[in-house]
């Protein structure tokens, strides 16, 4: 017996619940995600002085790793539901970070400073930034939240998706600051890599918080 494709999976599995026109709407948003995610990639390859011709590629080559990766995880969701909605968070989530990195990158370019007070000052509006757009990714895509009927439990959702978020800012802003100005560059490596360096591991830490706290307390149905 031939085996499937992921993707042959996931499709069979959206014909066989009828959700086929949702699946291939996700794998068009899968693209148009990764898509962004590569040009948003730009300003930090320029601040690292990464070749732009392989930043350039990024544009083919998230949005292609994007859907096989959605694909993939609705074939993984036939046994293990939370899968798929994991995928959406964690594509969105690359989507938000790389939000957070490319303004990041740019106000550091801009002003030629890589640490020091003003660091903690460029990491703040970037992920402001990257929250709000964090906001609308999860409440309309990954989680999928229809809109209140009241305005009280509109309100109340603003109010729990601000409080998960300012813990998730903390960690965000707090790990990455405490890399860059109390360890410093370490392994050699520069005081502009390190600051990325710095950016993703408060990603790491805010990421795991927030899926918990959106699903669990801000988006749930």
């Amino acid at each position: 017996m031939d085996e499937k494709t992921p993707q042959q999976n996931a499709s069979a599995y959206a014909l066989a619940t009828g959700n086929t026109s949702i699946f291939k709407k996700d794998l068009i948003i899968s693209a148009i995600i990764g898509f962004f995610c590569a040009a948003l990639a730009l300003p930090i390859a320029q601040n690292l002085k990464i070749q732009q011709s392989f930043a350039f590629t990024l544009l083919v080559i998230l949005p292609v790793l994007s859907v096989a990766g959605m694909a993939a995880a609705y074939w993984l969701a036939q046994k293990v539901k939370i899968f798929y909605q994991l995928a959406k968070f964690v594509l969105v989530g690359a989507l938000n970070s790389l939000f957070d990195w490319g303004i990041l990158n740019l106000l550091m370019f801009l002003a030629g400073i890589s640490s020091g007070a003003l660091y903690a000052v460029f990491k703040g509006i970037s992920f402001l930034a990257a929250m709000t757009s964090s906001y609308f990714w999860n409440k309309f895509w990954t989680f999928k939240k229809k809109e209140a009927s009241e305005l009280q439990k509109s309100g109340q959702e603003m109010l729990q998706f601000f409080i998960v978020s300012v813990v998730g800012f903390a960690l965000n802003v707090g790990g990455a600051t405490l890399l860059v100005n109390v360890f410093g560059p370490q392994f050699g490596l520069s005081a502009k890599l390190w600051a990325n360096v710095g950016a993703l591991a408060g990603t790491v830490l805010s990421m795991g918080w927030n899926f918990v706290g959106y699903k669990l307390m801000v988006f749930k149905n």
